[in-house]
C-alpha cells in the first residue's frame, strides 16, 4: 500500500456510519474541495459519468443555511476525482 492508499483510508466518507466512517474496499469516491464538507469523500461508486457531470447537493447543517441546507459540489473538469464547492442552497 502507498502512502496516498494509506491517507485515503483515514478519511470520512460523507453519509457513512458513525461506526464505519472511512472508504471501504472495492468502492470509488470523489474527494470534495472547498466549503462546509471540505474533505470529505463522497461514494460515487456505480455512478454514470453523466450522473457524475451533473454535481451533488449535499444536507449539511454547516452550511449558510443551516439545518436543511445543502452544500452543491460540482465535478471538477479536469479531474473527476474532485469536486469543487459550488456554493449553499436552502
Amino acid at each position: 500500500m502507498d502512502r496516498d492508499d494509506e491517507q485515503l483510508l483515514r478519511r470520512r466518507v460523507y453519509g457513512a456510519d458513525h461506526d464505519h466512517p472511512g472508504p471501504r474496499p472495492g468502492r470509488r469516491y470523489a474527494e470534495l474541495v472547498g466549503g462546509p464538507l471540505d474533505g470529505l469523500l463522497l461514494d460515487v461508486t456505480g455512478w454514470t459519468r453523466q450522473e457524475a457531470g451533473t454535481g451533488v447537493a449535499l444536507a449539511t447543517e454547516l452550511g449558510q443555511f443551516g439545518a436543511g441546507g445543502r452544500a452543491v459540489y460540482e465535478p471538477r473538469p479536469e479531474d473527476a476525482a474532485r469536486f469543487d464547492w459550488a456554493g449553499d442552497t436552502p
